[in-house]
């Protein structure tokens, strides 16, 4: 969350993240349908580029354990600020939300082939948008800390290689492949993000 207009934060306990943790749609939101999540199947999943933590939050909300991979040492730090607050705090269900995240700093490219799990979800900063709306603040403000993620190609393909089951991309609707990859196996649509879905054979 960003708090007044200059520093960021990471909030698991209130604000958006809260709103979609209580009325997100469960299981059957985009992201959880991507992943895998159905009706007696909770896969175990990296989010290879973490970020804000919102995406492996609700993951971890629906009963999955999560390793998140944050290789900016700014933005790992304000993660674990947020995750301790929330660890820290007196819901008992948020508390094991939390539980069931496992924060590692590092480059995803090194650390996926050392690690075990189903899925994998990389979600790299975006291109540059057409439309000549400012990004909003809070997203401008990431993108000053992470940068521009000029090796999604690589990781993805690292991903490829690591994942049992799938790995997602989560990616703009209307943007084009990230070529040097595979064509992925599906996509799911939503209006303004869309999941392009990798199976393994």
């Amino acid at each position: 969350m960003a708090r007044g207009d200059t520093e960021l934060r990471v909030d698991f306990v209130e604000g958006a993240v809260r709103h979609r943790r209580r009325f997100g749609g469960g299981r059957g939101q985009d992201l959880a349908k991507a992943m895998g999540l159905r009706a007696g199947k909770t896969p175990v999943i990296v989010d290879a580029t973490a970020g804000l933590g919102r995406d492996s939050f609700l993951l971890a909300s629906l009963g999955a354990q999560v390793t998140l991979i944050e290789r900016s040492a700014k933005m790992h730090a304000l993660l674990r600020d947020g995750m301790d607050r929330a660890a820290a705090s007196e819901d008992e269900e948020l508390r094991e939300i939390i539980g069931r995240m496992t924060l590692l700093q590092g480059d995803a490219k090194d650390l996926l082939p050392q690690l075990t799990c189903e899925a994998i979800l990389i979600d790299p900063m975006h291109p540059p948008r057409n439309k000549s709306a400012l990004v909003k603040l809070e997203l401008r403000q990431v993108r000053d800390i992470v940068g521009t993620d000029d090796d999604a190609a690589d990781l993805l393909n690292v991903a490829l290689e690591s994942a049992q089951k799938r790995v997602v991309l989560k990616w703009p609707a209307k943007a084009d492949p990230i070529s040097g990859v595979r064509p992925c196996s599906h996509q799911i649509m939503g209006k303004s993000t869309r999941y392009d879905v990798f199976m393994m054979a």
